[in-house]
């Protein structure tokens, strides 16, 4: 698996996280991986969802581990990262941000601070790139300037 792909896993499970409790979370985790998909396979309509579909079919249990493994890192830095985000996001307190635009910041914030694999440029690109794709018009900036700002 490509840390693209990886990368849009943790996105969306590190998304799914602000909806549960604490107690829950594991519980959902095993049900976002195992869960059958729930769209028509062959609609153009659902291109990328199609894709994602087959990604997540075909995960090898090292992929689930090191997606599952990054995704509870990040967790279990929350309040960490969200006092990272909040220096610098003014006029912006952390329950104001979007769920979308907040998952993306946490996971960009943490790769930035602790995975020194990946170049903070990758980081900064790669979560416009997802606010691009899952957020609302133009949220993609509002990321950007975000990250602009903490790096």
């Amino acid at each position: 698996m490509n840390r693209k792909s990886e990368r849009e896993f943790t996105f969306k499970l590190l998304f799914m996280s602000d909806f549960y409790d604490k107690k829950e979370l594991k519980d959902e985790l095993l049900l976002y991986f195992d869960a059958p998909f729930p769209f028509e396979e062959n609609s153009e309509k659902n291109e990328d969802i199609n894709e994602l579909s087959s990604l997540k079919e075909n995960l090898s249990d090292d992929d689930r581990r090191r997606i599952v493994a990054r995704y509870v890192e990040i967790i279990d830095k929350f309040d960490e990262i969200d006092k990272k985000i909040s220096e610098v996001s003014k006029g912006w307190t952390i329950d104001r941000i979007g769920k979308v635009e907040l998952a993306i910041l946490r996971l960009a914030v943490y790769e930035i601070l602790y995975d020194e694999g990946i170049p903070t440029s990758v980081s900064i690109n790669e979560a416009v790139e997802l606010a691009k794709k899952f957020g609302p018009q133009d949220s993609y900036s509002f990321v950007n300037g975000i990250l602009a700002r903490f790096a």
